[in-house]
């Protein structure tokens, strides 16, 4: 029988690890699988933070009645609604029939209307606590971290901080659960995927919730997803800054969509370019080939980003406009952007992506290089004098 993983005295993890669905949300792709993490406290009263994903019901009940050992459920505690963290509250209830279900009104109005769950609801508000005995839970309201009732709950004695979505990442916890336990360098590029995609596009109300968090002494993070931080909570909390604050490092994506190689050509060619002006850090990444979470995450990253697309239907190649879009629902500034593509009969996909990056506002360097067919000596040099622009923007402070 799998031994439950303590936190702390009175304090348990009773997450499950998930390695059957494919993709998160319906949409990002989870190679190394994902966790949903569940925290058990038991003293005088005891208290669920959060529940995990209704498809992983039949393991997290039996973890929790094994740690509850016959005491009954008085609180759970639902930090954020959606339903990879609220799948299982209905057969909570229904197996803890006293528990009181504790959130904010926002929280309140959409238990109602997504499980429509008759429950006894305890409602709180900013600054509120709930004593458990030796434990003192107190909430703080964080919303659009990354849905509009999101909340995190503080632990004063052990100084916990139950942070919901926030400061999570893909991959399952394949034995160790803690920071010091795991391979962090392994974890971190799916930390950030998770954040460059799903909590990115509210960086102001990350940095609002981290202002709101900064007086508080946190010798732990306990999010949902990912490892719990207890040797260095700062490392993570550091990092949820530095993105949210759209900070960089010097470098650049080259993102291109080809149907028969010769828009690829130009990718490496701009590529080997940057590398001979001391550009270490160069990706070129096929749209077709690469899924666009890995992409935003690596432009995430670094500060240059070079678009290239062969033209398809008079525009854009789907898989590189894919790319946009969704690039464009993050918000992310203080980029900079090349264009270049090829075409046969017809231009559009060049077009297309200026089109995008005018609407974003995002800052174009140099001009546009589009080739007919395949690049040819004269387009070369227009190609090496866009590397070198865009290479001097990224280096520029």
């Amino acid at each position: 029988m799998e031994k439950i993983p303590i936190i702390c005295d009175g304090i348990y993890y009773v997450g499950v690890n998930d390695r059957d669905t494919h993709l998160f949300e319906n949409i990002w792709p989870l190679p190394k699988g994902v966790s949903y993490n569940s925290y058990l406290i038991v003293d005088e009263k005891t208290a669920l933070v959060d529940t995990v994903k209704v498809s992983k019901m039949r393991d997290y009940l039996e973890k929790i009645t094994r740690t509850l050992d016959g005491k009954p459920l008085d609180y759970l505690i639902v930090n954020h609604m959606e339903p990879d963290h609220s799948g299982a509250l209905s057969a909570i209830v229904h197996a803890y029939p006293g528990v009181k279900v504790v959130g904010n009104k926002k929280t309140m109005e959409f238990i109602r209307e997504m499980y429509h769950l008759q429950a006894e609801f305890y409602e709180v508000d900013e600054g509120d606590e709930i004593l458990l005995g030796k434990h003192r839970l107190k909430f703080f309201m964080t919303p659009m971290v990354h849905w509009p009732e999101t909340m995190m709950t503080y632990e004063t004695t052990e100084k916990i901080l139950f942070a919901g979505d926030a400061f999570g990442g893909f991959g399952t916890l394949d034995g160790g659960i803690f920071d010091d336990e795991v391979d962090v360098a392994y974890f971190e590029h799916e930390i950030r995927r998770y954040y460059s995609n799903i909590v990115g596009k509210f960086g102001p109300m990350v940095q609002k919730a981290l202002q709101k968090l900064a007086a508080l002494e946190v010798r732990m993070v306990c999010p949902t997803h990912g490892p719990v931080w207890r040797t260095r909570p700062q490392h993570i909390i550091s990092a949820y800054d530095r993105w949210s604050r759209y900070e960089y490092e010097e470098g650049v994506v080259i993102a291109y969509g080809s149907m028969y190689g010769n828009t690829e050509k130009m990718a490496d060619f701009i590529a080997r370019v940057l590398s001979e002006q001391g550009i270490r850090s160069v990706r070129v990444m096929n749209t077709s080939a690469v899924h666009e979470s890995f992409i935003i995450n690596e432009i995430w990253r670094f500060k240059g980003v070079m678009l290239g697309s062969c033209t398809y239907n008079n525009w854009i190649f789907p898989p590189m406009e894919n790319l946009i879009i969704n690039l464009a629902h993050k918000g992310l500034p203080n980029r900079v952007f090349g264009v270049f593509g090829s075409y046969g009969w017809s231009g559009g996909g060049v077009r297309g992506i200026v089109d995008y990056l005018k609407k974003n506002n995002w800052t174009l360097v140099g001009e546009p290089v589009e080739v007919r067919f395949s690049a040819k000596k004269e387009d070369l040099e227009k190609l090496r004098k866009l590397a070198l622009e865009i290479a001097a923007a990224v280096k520029a402070t």
